[in-house]
């Protein structure tokens, strides 16, 4: 396939760069700073942008099969960033016809399983409190996608951690697994990339942990 993906220079984007190359896929890498962007391979192109720019990023999701984003705040003091960097891609992807969209969000914004243990469900809440700007940001984003004409899908991972690809975690459409506590970035990068053909994650989120 014919790949975007944007955040490319993040924890999560950057494996879904590495492991869309290792899969054989097209890959184009859309970065403001090519120097930060430590994945190399044939099937790269890096494309240097300002986000803010939605008619700049045109030519990086025209005629791809797929966009891709790990755009999001990395702490409470870049909240806001979500909604408004996403809304320059949806811009982008409706000026060109693009359709399919998979976004990272997290887990709190999903309702939690009907078996989740009280402790899950309280530690949630004090999550949710601490980061409430964050989970804002990404309410924003959801419903931005909501009101697109994109085949978009919600990834919505919980913690997430810096440890190798395991390709083995529980995915939940439309809600999240049982205690979900904590799971890779290398795996939520994975999932994306696994979703994007089922087409019953259309215009779903879908919560992924191990």
């Amino acid at each position: 396939m014919k790949l975007t993906v944007f955040g490319a220079t993040g924890g999560i984007g950057q494996e879904i760069v590495k492991q869309g190359l290792e899969a054989g896929h097209e890959v184009t890498a859309v970065v403001r700073d090519p120097a930060r962007l430590t994945v190399t391979g044939s099937g790269l192109t890096v494309f240097p942008a300002d986000l803010a720019q939605p008619e700049s990023l045109r030519a990086a999701v025209g005629g791809r099969d797929a966009v891709l984003s790990g755009l999001g705040a990395n702490t409470r003091a870049d909240a806001g960033i979500a909604v408004k960097l996403t809304r320059s891609v949806l811009a982008a992807m409706e000026a060109e016809g693009t359709r399919r969209l998979l976004v990272v969000s997290a887990s709190p914004l999903g309702d939690p399983s009907a078996d989740e243990p009280l402790l899950d469900r309280l530690m949630t809440k004090v999550v949710s409190a601490v980061y409430k700007d964050i989970y804002v940001d990404l309410t924003a984003m959801e419903a931005e996608l909501s009101r697109s004409t994109t085949d978009w899908t919600s990834v919505r991972p919980p913690r997430l951690l810096d440890k190798p690809l395991t390709g083995t975690y529980r995915t939940v459409i439309g809600g999240n697994p049982v205690s979900p506590r904590f799971i890779a970035r290398a795996d939520v990068a994975h999932a994306m990339l696994a979703l994007i053909d089922r087409a019953e994650t259309v215009k779903q989120a879908v919560g992924v942990a191990y």
